[in-house]
């Protein structure tokens, strides 16, 4: 090679070493930058230079909502300081945009190129802006030359959270006030009812319900210099400050105000009542219902309550008045003067239609329209000096009701009774058919010899479990279901009725649909619809011709996370599983997941207290407050998650390979492997291959090694769960479960004895339903 080409050589190789380097450098601004052009959709998001805060798409809780937002990038639990999109949610990410345009605007557009949300700022200077996220959470856009030059910054449109370093009052600037405005409800970050900004003329800030002045508050925030801390607005209009405890990993509550919770204006909303000594505080008068039931359950109550029977104020309407004894009056009464006794004033209310509620106390007071801020006094309020007093509630009254209203629903019913039976006469003599009666939730009661006929004399066995066997049959009308025929019980009909009825109410697309239950003598069985696939132990840990792909388990996976967390949280009574195994995960025709045998430990009284740490194949799946007599609560279905997410990656039991030594604990082997930061390619299942989508898998991992740590306040909520699995939270690297590193210094014999040493053990999971309404959140 002369010199000229050995010259031409070294600068190409030096060209292409500037161009790696300048590639590398757009990729590392990449994640901190939106430049004129560029965008953000999906997954990805940007990170503040010091990696304290991230920005990008969230979803609340178990919202199928989404929303561009920002919040503290290596803390455990998410936690929103910030939501762009607060009032247009999109519902899939992937297909929505966040971009810089050329004129400095940052718009987020839907799939239909629709802008949903937009910064409305403009630049002076084109193709010279960049948005950026600072160390103070702070989100920009500015000169990309000039970081003084900040054409529009997020700290003027707060949310529900005011940052150290963020102001409120009005700005001079922009020509808007800033002040926070708190959630609709934990699922959804729209405005709510309560608000926090600058007084006039300066002087100190106060909180809000509707424009209504509730609170003065004169505490300035400044923030803690070596902590995280923030301010926010809860959607109970409580005002918290919160400091990040580096030492215990959590946040703590450093200020509130006001100081009593009752404290808040109509905190609980119309027609309901508020209570300092119960949780929830609030709660619907006699007679009403929550207006919103959805955002009742998750502590949004300031949308109040409304009346379940409306009375009817013209002649031949009744109502009658519920006496409300130890209160404190609400301030919107009206006084009549004229009336003497509380007789006259009890009369003085009926004559008027607007009129809610009286009471008399030395003069006639009326309520008309809703009623706000109803307090119950408590025996602590009543020592310093609060004596309560009697109102009387206007109610419809349900022992009388119009006797023209009567006679016309009797006849109404008469008639559709006929036009019944003689379809019935009619349907009969075509076919015969199963005599069903449709009882609560839409469940049908079944015969138990239409359901021996339909079984063909439980003939075609499914399945045996520790509550009962599982049988398949065939109804008149060709529909497939699935019998379980269930060991005996302790309660009787009509608490057995009253159990099935709740099970019955759950709807759930993971959740195995419950159709009907037979109840005869002493014989119970459940109908459920039935799953052609079998069960997920059927086709992944057995020698099967059908294998499942990787795509396949990480939908299970996904499907399997969302029917428990929609059992935790969603439902309107908390219930824990208690048995989550390969067994229990159904699969119907699309290989979707369905949960089988929810609320069953419950229906199956105290003497199955034991059953589930008996049954072969089950203890390896079970947290370890089940052997130490703790309370169980939804962390332990977090647990058996955890093991049973581990069988799904290895498509082995997890206790197989335990004869060549206990490095071949499966669990001890995915733990060690996601500590180190290995390849999570090795503990695969060796039929797959190696085909597996790597993100997904190393997610699985670590996720899967979050839910098996021994305390459970290190567990993640299934909610969670749910959202690292999809994407949408990003997880750390695990430390190896306490006792997982136990049973690596123990014998091997101890493990494979599956003999746990501990306390009483004596917990059933009919004993501890009612307790895990208490859970707090970790």
């Amino acid at each position: 090679m002369d010199i000229a080409s050995k010259n031409n050589f070294i600068i190409s190789q030096f060209v292409m070493l500037l161009l790696c380097l300048t590639f590398n450098a757009c990729i590392s601004m990449a994640s901190r930058t939106i430049s004129p052009g560029q965008s953000l959709s999906g997954r990805q998001k940007i990170t503040s230079p010091s990696g304290i805060f991230e920005l990008g798409f969230f979803t609340p809780g178990n919202s199928r909502n989404y929303y561009i937002g920002i919040w503290y990038k290596n803390l455990p639990n998410q936690t929103i300081v910030w939501v762009a999109n607060r009032r247009e949610p999109v519902s899939k990410p992937s297909s929505s945009v966040l971009q810089l345009l050329e004129n400095g605007n940052l718009t987020l557009s839907s799939p239909s190129t629709v802008a949903i949300w937009s910064t409305n700022s403009r630049s002076n200077v084109s193709n010279s802006t960049i948005a950026m996220l600072l160390d103070n959470g702070n989100f920009v856009i500015r000169n990309a030359f000039d970081s003084s030059a900040v054409i529009w910054q997020s700290f003027d449109h707060p949310t529900d959270t005011l940052l150290p370093g963020a102001k409120l009052g009005y700005n001079n600037h922009s020509k808007q006030e800033l002040i926070l405005t708190s959630w609709r409800s934990p699922q959804n970050p729209a405005p709510g009812h309560f608000s926090y900004k600058l007084q006039q003329g300066g002087e100190g800030f106060s909180l809000f319900w509707n424009d209504y002045e509730y609170v003065l508050s004169y505490y300035t925030f400044s923030g803690y210099p070596h902590n995280l801390s923030r301010r926010k607005l809860e959607i109970n209009g409580q005002l918290n400050e919160y400091v990040w405890r580096k030492d215990i990993r959590r946040w703590e509550l450093e200020f509130f105000v006001p100081f009593e919770q009752c404290e808040v204006y109509a905190l609980c909303g119309a027609f309901s009542i508020c209570n300092e000594q119960k949780w929830p505080h609030c709660s619907c008068l006699n007679g009403f219902e929550p207006k919103i039931p959805e955002d009742w359950k998750l502590g949004a109550h300031s949308d109040g309550c409304v009346r379940r029977t409306r009375f009817q104020c013209s002649a031949g309407g009744y109502h009658s008045f519920l006496v409300m004894p130890n209160v404190l009056y609400p301030n919107n009464f009206e006084s009549l003067l004229a009336v003497a006794n509380i007789d006259e004033c009890r009369l003085a209310c009926s004559r008027n239609c607007s009129c809610t509620a009286f009471a008399y106390d030395n003069k006639c007071l009326i309520w008309k329209g809703e009623i706000f801020n109803l307090k119950q006094l408590t025996p602590d309020a009543i020592l310093y000096g609060n004596i309560g007093k009697d109102l009387y509630l206007r109610i419809a009254d349900p022992n009388k009701t119009d006797r023209k209203t009567k006679w016309i629903v009797a006849g109404v019913l008469a008639g559709c009774l006929f036009v019944v039976s003689i379809l019935m006469v009619f349907i009969r003599r075509r076919k015969p058919v199963i005599a069903l009666e449709i009882v609560e939730n839409s469940l049908l009661l079944f015969k138990y010899r239409d359901l021996r006929s339909a079984t063909k004399n439980f003939s075609e066995k499914l399945g045996e479990g520790g509550f009962g066997s599982v049988f398949k049959g065939i109804l008149p009308n060709s529909t497939a279901i699935a019998v379980k025929e269930l060991k005996t019980l302790e309660q009787g009909e009509k608490q057995f009725r009253a159990e099935v009825g709740t099970i019955g109410a759950i709807h759930h697309i993971n959740l195995v649909r419950l159709r009907g239950f037979c109840a005869e003598t002493s014989k119970r069985l459940l109908v459920y619809e039935y799953m052609p696939n079998g069960s997920l132990q059927s086709l992944l840990l057995q020698k099967n011709p059908l294998m499942l792909d990787w795509k396949t388990r990480y939908h299970i996976a996904i499907g399997t996370a969302r029917g428990l967390a929609y059992l935790h949280e969603e439902c309107r009574d908390c219930i824990i599983h208690c048995d989550i195994k390969p067994e229990n995960i159904l699969l119907d025709a699309e290989y979707s997941p369905k949960l089988a045998d929810f609320g069953l430990a419950k229906l199956m009284g105290r003497h199955h207290s034991r059953v589930l740490t008996t049954m072969r194949g089950t203890v390896g799946y079970l947290a370890p407050e089940w052997f130490s007599g703790e309370a169980i609560t939804p962390k332990a279905d977090v647990f058996s998650y955890g093991m049973l997410l581990i069988e799904v990656i290895s498509g082995r039991r997890n206790r197989e390979g335990l004869d060549e030594g206990v490095e071949n604990y499966r669990p001890i082997r995915v733990a060690n492997v996601v500590n180190k930061g290995e390849d999570a390619v090795t503990l695969l299942d060796y039929r797959l291959e190696g085909q597996a989508d790597r993100d997904e898998l190393t997610r699985a991992c670590r996720v899967a090694c979050w839910c098996i740590q021994e305390d459970e306040k290190d567990r993640p909520r299934m909610t969670q769960v749910v959202q690292i699995l999809e994407g949408v939270s990003d997880v750390s690297i695990p430390p190896i479960p306490q006792f997982l590193q136990r049973l690596i210094e123990s014998p091997i014999e101890a493990i494979k004895s599956q003999e746990i040493t501990s306390g009483s053990g004596s917990w059933s999971c009919s004993d501890v339903q009612s307790a895990s309404q208490q859970e707090v959140s970790n």
